[in-house]
């Protein structure tokens, strides 16, 4: 396999003009949040979006320099796409869209535009992948949720995740306190058609924790070599909000598999003597990726997990990429505690491309 390297993405930022630089994004996800944040530090925009999906960046028009409209989001790597990125000087930002509309082959071998952040990265989310997210926590000593290799070796309560049917981006999570219930369980949503059988067989089942959720927002400075806490936000789902605030007895009345679908998110903090535990594992994330992953992770990552009743922090996902926090733009106290003023990701990734322009550190935050 060839991986495009650091070398050759080094001689396309030796015909940029780093006085016209495009902060470029895939049109979904975070993209608005992104281009947001380069406007907030004068920086012009690109983004490429899906035909029949171009309608926000249309009507935000003061986000958007430049819009590229595709038939497909996986045409980006098309060379003719690529080029036109080129010559507009575009440093690319991923999001999930990004690594789950475009394969990853095409981001690592095809794909020769600066991406924001470490591209080898982008596929340690996968949890069929080697060295990936459980495998970088285990190494960096954070506390994860047991797993189970088998559904037989269910003695506990446990979520398990699996990629839905229809949208193989959305996991039809569902919980299961032993074999029985958990076949029940999953041949009713596969008769449903919301899973399928096959995808059951590489579903993650993981011991349930109970605690309070948190997805924990950072940002690591490769100029600076510091850790940033950008902030937390909490995830809005369907059917499960608000499908709880329904009386007890009413719940008992709906008979439909709940199911857990982002849709939304809304602002958190955590008690001021946690924050150590907070920085801790940030650190010790990045960390370990600069041995596993070189030069390691760059700019935006989350962790995502709970804090139990004994105040420890288990994660149960990482975000190796922007996280997808648009709420951190208004609401999050520890950006100003930082630097005096809000910040959300993608102003943090405009400030950091902008450092890198002015100290001509580029190649320092792009792979």
């Amino acid at each position: 396999m060839r991986v495009i390297t650091r070398n050759e993405i080094s001689k396309v930022l030796e015909k940029y003009n780093l006085d016209d630089i495009h902060i470029g994004v895939l049109g979904s996800h975070s993209a608005l949040d992104v281009m947001d944040g380069a406007k907030d530090e004068d920086f012009k925009t690109i983004v490429v979006c899906q035909r029949g999906r171009e309608k926000p960046y249309l009507m935000y028009k003061r986000l958007c320099d430049e819009i590229i409209v595709l038939d497909k989001f996986s045409q980006i790597v098309n060379e003719e796409v690529q080029r036109t990125l080129r010559e507009l000087n575009t440093v690319f930002v991923p999001h999930r869209a990004f690594t789950t509309y475009v394969p990853y082959d095409d981001i690592e071998e095809r794909f020769l535009v600066p991406i924001f952040g470490n591209r080898a990265m982008l596929r340690t989310e996968e949890r069929w992948a080697p060295r990936n997210q459980y495998y970088l926590l285990e190494k960096a000593g954070i506390r994860q949720p047991k797993k189970f290799k088998s559904p037989d070796e269910i003695d506990r309560l446990v979520i398990v995740k699996v990629p839905e049917a229809k949208r193989k981006i959305e996991r039809a999570f569902f919980t299961a306190s032993d074999p029985e219930d958990y076949w029940r369980k999953a041949r009713e949503r596969i008769e449903k058609g919301i899973i399928t059988e096959e995808d059951l067989k590489s579903a993650v089942i993981e011991e349930f924790v109970i605690g309070t959720y948190f997805n924990f927002n950072y940002f690591y400075s490769p100029l600076d070599d510091e850790l940033e806490f950008l902030g937390i936000d909490r995830r809005l789902q369907t059917n499960i909000y608000d499908f709880v605030n329904l009386p007890a007895r009413q719940q008992l009345d709906v008979d439909v598999p709940l199911q857990n679908i982002e849709v939304g998110h809304m602002p958190a903090t955590i008690r001021e003597s946690l924050l150590e535990k907070v920085f801790d594992i940030g650190l010790r994330f990045v960390e370990v990726t600069k041995k596993e992953y070189p030069p390691g992770i760059i700019g935006p990552f989350a962790l995502q997990g709970a804090v139990t009743v004994d105040l420890d922090i288990v994660i149960f996902d990482v975000s190796p990429r922007v996280p997808g926090s648009p709420v951190l733009i208004t609401t999050s106290p520890y950006s100003k505690f930082k630097h005096g003023f809000v910040v959300g990701t993608g102003r943090r990734i405009a400030m950091e491309l902008k450092k890198a322009v002015n100290l001509k550190r580029l190649i320092d935050v792009v792979t």
